[in-house]
């Protein structure tokens, strides 16, 4: 987890893909522990076509099956449904801003933000950055009511 964490998941970012695997990862964790996650990435970027978001966007049913079946795969179908709704969500942002990037990091003025108590691990679940890009935007909103 640590190794994940400080390869991976603690790394500023921008690369669209990236971001919508992290994203998709957060979808498929809901109720499930981290250590799942990691165990079952591989399977997830195959399910998923390596998390390329325009093709996860253009799945049909039986895309949708077709992971539903696939051995060892979380199959939950709402999760699935979820990833596949924000594949279009994340389209349409790029569509609007050149790139999931570009929105993102517009945020924080291209920054990386660390809180107080970052360093011990106490990271607020939300706070008024989390609710700015949450709130106004009507794709992020999307991609957080699916998650």
């Amino acid at each position: 987890m640590k190794t994940y964490h400080d390869t991976e998941w603690d790394i500023p970012l921008h690369d669209d893909q990236k971001q919508f695997e992290f994203l998709m990862m957060e979808a498929m964790q809901c109720g499930l522990s981290w250590d799942l996650m990691i165990k079952k990435h591989e399977i997830f970027r195959e399910c998923f076509d390596g998390f390329d978001y325009d093709k996860i966007a253009e799945y049909t049913e039986a895309d949708l099956e077709r992971i539903m079946n696939t051995e060892v795969m979380i199959r939950s179908r709402r999760k699935i449904e979820a990833i596949i709704n924000n594949a279009r969500s994340f389209q349409k942002i790029w569509e609007e801003y050149g790139s999931f990037d570009n929105w993102l990091w517009k945020f924080s003025g291209g920054k990386t933000i660390l809180y107080m108590g970052h360093e011990k691990g106490q990271i607020p679940v939300s706070n008024g950055l989390s609710d700015q890009i949450a709130v106004p935007s009507r794709f992020m909103r999307k991609l957080v009511c699916l998650l």
